[in-house]
């Protein structure tokens, strides 16, 4: 009898399917959330049988934080911008992450070379796009400004002003549009009286600031008047123009670009699983998908894909008119000018 019992468990478990292990991915959602899982997301799913949680989150650290103080890891695969990405994987929020184990490109270029400057400079991420943080106009309502000093002048340009509510890029631009060089904002920003300066110029358009917490809330602004122009990722405005025809017009004066990376949850219990998806996102016509919402592939052999025609609404056509976001300098900075920011929308 104990015979007969133990061939049918054997044969029940050889019946069984295997499951495949799961995983939870998340990034910002959007036209940008639907071509990650278009081009990474739904051909990962189709090659391995894993299955995907694809959840959406506003950015920052927070929830990172929380998740991994608290010991209750709910995320594996998270997108994070490298302007938060210095301080998530000082404070130990990121696992590191072999970069030694990224395939080659399809030219057979070697991943090492053929993933583009910063896109593997930090040991727990791997850079998945260039973008960038860009104003955007409605046409209806005229030209609008053309400039982040124009952006600030509120008597040659009424109306409501979008931006995110967060210090980082709002603390940049308020110096930029007061007259600083753009290469010397992050050395002044370091100061107390940079700070101030910043401070002091948002002030005088702080009335004027209609503030949200995602990047999906900018075109709805644009597009519905609460605000007049906006502060967005490039890519969402993009979007809005070419699969909704919205009449907006981006401007890149003084944009602040900067790359998305895959990181890895410290603690998940999936974390070779979270390493395979890294792996196969990352490969050279996955980023190449990229195109679809205007941001920049991280590899070589992605951008060699790319139609001259797509090129120029990507961020990387128009470096010499932007900042490029310094990590390091938020990764020291953005605790206590988060708490002044906080403090100064109280006042």
């Amino acid at each position: 009898m104990k015979k007969h019992l133990t061939l049918l468990a054997t044969l029940a478990l050889t019946a069984s399917p295997v499951v495949a292990q799961d995983l939870t991915v998340t990034s910002f959602g959007g036209a940008y959330g639907a071509a990650q899982k278009e081009h990474m997301i739904d051909p990962f799913v189709a090659e391995t049988g894993t299955n995907i949680l694809f959840e959406d989150y506003g950015g920052g650290i927070a929830e990172m934080k929380a998740q991994v103080e608290a010991g209750n890891i709910q995320w594996d695969v998270v997108d994070i911008e490298v302007i938060d990405l210095e301080r998530a994987c000082a404070e130990g929020y990121l696992e590191v992450i072999d970069q030694s184990t990224l395939p080659d490109g399809d030219d057979g270029t070697p991943a090492a070379d053929d993933f583009i400057e910063d896109a593997l400079a930090n040991e727990c991420g791997v850079g998945n796009i260039v973008w960038s943080v860009v104003f955007a106009v409605n046409t209806e309502n005229g030209p609008g400004p053309q400039t982040i000093a124009e952006f600030f002048d509120t008597e040659a340009f009424p109306g409501k002003r979008g931006l995110r509510k967060r210090p980082q890029v709002n603390m940049e631009w308020a110096l930029i549009a007061d007259g600083v060089a753009r290469e010397d904002v992050y050395d002044l920003l370091s100061t107390e009286e940079g700070q101030a300066r910043a401070f002091e110029k948002l002030d005088t358009i702080k009335e004027d600031i209609v503030w949200y917490d995602s990047w999906s809330q900018a075109p709805v602004l644009l597009n519905d008047g609460g605000a007049q122009m906006v502060q967005s990722a490039n890519g969402r405005i993009f979007a809005a123009i070419q699969d909704d025809g919205a009449p907006f017009s981006i401007v890149w004066d003084s944009h602040v670009y900067d790359l998305d990376v895959w990181a890895i949850m410290k603690g998940t219990p999936n974390k070779d699983k979270a390493m395979e998806f890294i792996q196969f996102a990352t490969r050279t016509v996955p980023l190449s998908g990229m195109q679809d919402v205007a941001y920049g592939p991280t590899r070589r052999s992605a951008q060699a894909l790319l139609p001259e025609s797509v090129k120029q609404d990507l961020p990387t056509a128009h470096l010499e008119e932007g900042l490029k976001a310094d990590g390091i300098f938020w990764a020291d900075f953005g605790e206590s000018l988060g708490e002044k920011f906080n403090e100064w929308l109280l006042q």
